[in-house]
């Protein structure tokens, strides 16, 4: 097969605004609990009514600040209540928010700001104000910075602009709100740049009008009155920020957190129903697992309950696991499996993964285990999500099929391509690159793809990071990448080889699985990587995994050579985007020599 297109069976209303959920809600059913806010320890619950009160009173100050329809405010944030609270509000007083992560270097922040020609930005501590004080003060259309969390004497945005907005009456906000239409401007958000200048994608309020409802047919079970999540991933990016949009929509309970050192904590404390992660906390969780296992002396134990996790849901696709199997798991269930459900908060029986690939193995096991990780795919171009894994069509190793509406088709290069009420219409003040992105009514991805007779998509990798050997061979780096990333030791590779006579790859070393090794080989706490480089047992270890990856892939597109570094790609450091993608073209800048060892 190479194209499915799913019938639409919801319209989007003319005069729809997505801050209209939050005034619904306060009318309709203004005692549900929207969103609980970690204070002092605790969470405190913020009602509907509570909530579109706060709206309705930022929304003022808003307005008072000379915020106009269709202005640009920028939020630079971690994920947090108030980030919610001010997006909502944004929308309220007519504007467009602007979602600048709050890891980016200052000179990110400066094109974000001069590009969109924001009005007001809003950062969330004084830290980040000195980052970006100085490229605020030159941007040319910025008239001033407020800040979520002030220093000692200050006062918080959200409080300076309710004050602002005493003098607002509410018939002026409701005259502004009124003038906000479905074809308005919602959301500018710039793409993460994994090469080159983010490019800004303006999503109007259809847009995500129609994600919030698409989400919502997908996952009936989840997004239902009265049930809960807790967001960690960045708000900034269009992943959580359709889930969060979303939930408030089914009047799903939402909380934030963006302390990831913490996160298990706050899953015990919060109780989630579901969960939305990109790979690598999977990854993290399963590693870490079976890293305490080996350390404890039951590593055994923890393989064969994982190879027993991965026939169970394997069986649930041929009809069903037998008797045997059936008290395997069961037996395991109060060993292992519990445990890991405990890790996650204990209630959640489902999640769902985005951003990049889970992989079939790692999908399998936490099914297994009792948490089904739905796999999506989308970009920020489309909205977030269009294609994914439910609870009634799943596919594991699949991104699953389109969302209600949407349509998919495979080129004849292998590109895929979409459509879809979600898809944007094009790069903000940047007519070539649109002209490259949408072609004859498809947006091209620049993701090569399968679909199989079912209709089931699957990616394979990214058309701009194919590597093509000396030799000829096309090879999809995404594939070894993420089958090595599944050891705990290994935290990131890079697959390299484009032009050369073989393929190769950077490994970095997983800081975290580190501790229990060293003990395991009577080596000495807090050994520096760089002294294991050329440790027999480290490179045995690692040989293994490159030998089990090796066997996925034809011998043109095997690893001959890798190189371990003593330091891990970061955010900090430029390697990594937010979501935790490699930034390819940095890290071969920044790795050069390494690189060239690998064929010397």
């Amino acid at each position: 097969m190479s194209e499915i297109a799913v019938p639409q069976s919801f319209s989007i209303p003319e005069n729809v605004s997505m801050a209209d959920s939050v005034f619904r809600h306060e009318k309709e059913s203004p005692d549900f609990v929207a969103f609980e806010r970690p204070v002092d320890g605790k969470w405190v619950k913020v009602s509907a009514r509570e909530f579109a009160d706060q709206v309705r009173s930022v929304a003022k100050g808003l307005i008072a600040s000379g915020i106009e329809l269709g202005d640009r405010v920028a939020i630079l944030s971690g994920t947090r209540y108030e980030w919610v609270l001010l997006d909502y509000a944004i929308w309220t007083a007519g504007g467009v928010t602007v979602a600048i992560y709050e890891t980016s270097a200052a000179d990110q922040s400066k094109w974000i700001l001069e590009d969109s020609a924001t009005s007001l930005l809003v950062v969330e501590k004084d830290e980040y104000a000195d980052v970006v004080r100085e490229v605020a003060d030159a941007a040319p259309a910025l008239r001033e910075m407020l800040t979520i969390e002030p220093g000692s004497g200050g006062k918080s945005a959200v409080d300076e602009l309710i004050a602002r907005g005493t003098a607002v009456t509410d018939e002026q906000v409701e005259e502004r709100r009124a003038q906000v239409v479905a074809e308005s401007g919602a959301t500018l958000i710039y793409t993460s740049g994994t090469t080159g200048r983010p490019k800004g994608v303006l999503l109007k309020h259809r847009h995500l009008y129609a994600e919030a409802t698409a989400c919502a047919i997908a996952l009936p079970e989840s997004m239902q009155a009265g049930r809960r999540t807790l967001l960690f991933l960045p708000l900034a990016h269009v992943f959580a920020r359709l889930i969060s949009f979303s939930a408030f929509d089914s009047r799903v309970t939402v909380a934030h957190t963006s302390d990831l050192t913490t996160l298990l904590d706050k899953f015990a404390e919060f109780q989630p129903d579901f969960i939305l992660s990109v790979p690598r906390v999977f990854e993290k969780v399963y590693n870490s697992a079976k890293q305490k296992a080996y350390d404890g002396g039951k590593g055994k134990i923890f393989e064969k309950a994982s190879d027993v996790a991965i026939q169970y849901s394997q069986a649930l696709e041929t009809g069903g696991p037998g008797l045997g199997l059936k008290i395997k798991h069961a037996v395991f269930d109060r060993l292992v499996y519990g445990k890991l459900r405990a890790a996650l908060g204990g209630k959640a029986t489902m999640a769902v993964a985005g951003g990049a690939a889970l992989g079939a193995r790692l999908g399998h096991f936490f099914r297994g285990v009792g948490v089904n990780v739905l796999e999506g795919y989308g970009l920020t171009e489309t909205t977030g999500g269009i294609i994914m894994n439910t609870p009634a069509a799943q596919k594991i190793g699949s991104v699953g099929k389109p969302f209600d509406g949407c349509a998919a088709k495979i080129a004849e290069d292998g590109e895929l391509l979409l459509k879809g009420p979600q898809v944007f219409e094009g790069y903000w003040q940047n007519d070539e690159a649109t002209k490259d992105a949408i072609r004859e009514g498809w947006f091209h991805t620049g993701d090569i793809g399968a679909i199989d007779e079912n209709g089931f998509v699957s990616i394979t990798g990214r058309k701009k990071e194919l590597i093509v050997t000396a030799g000829g061979k096309n090879v999809a780096p995404a594939i070894l990448e993420d089958s090595l990333r599944a050891h705990p030791l290994i935290s990131q590779v890079l697959v390299v080889g484009d032009s050369k006579p073989f393929i190769g790859a950077l490994i970095t070393i997983d800081q975290d699985s580190l501790p229990g090794w060293l003990e395991r080989h009577d080596l000495p706490a807090g050994t520096p990587v760089s002294d294991l480089i050329k440790n027999a047992d480290l490179i045995a270890e690692i040989d293994s995994a490159v030998a089990d990856t090796n066997k996925k892939v034809s011998k043109a597109e095997a690893i001959k050579k890798y190189q371990i570094l003593d330091t891990d790609f970061s955010i900090e450091t430029g390697e990594l985007t937010p979501t935790l993608k490699l930034k390819r073209n940095i890290i071969h800048a920044k790795h050069e020599s390494e690189i060239a060892s690998i064929y010397n």
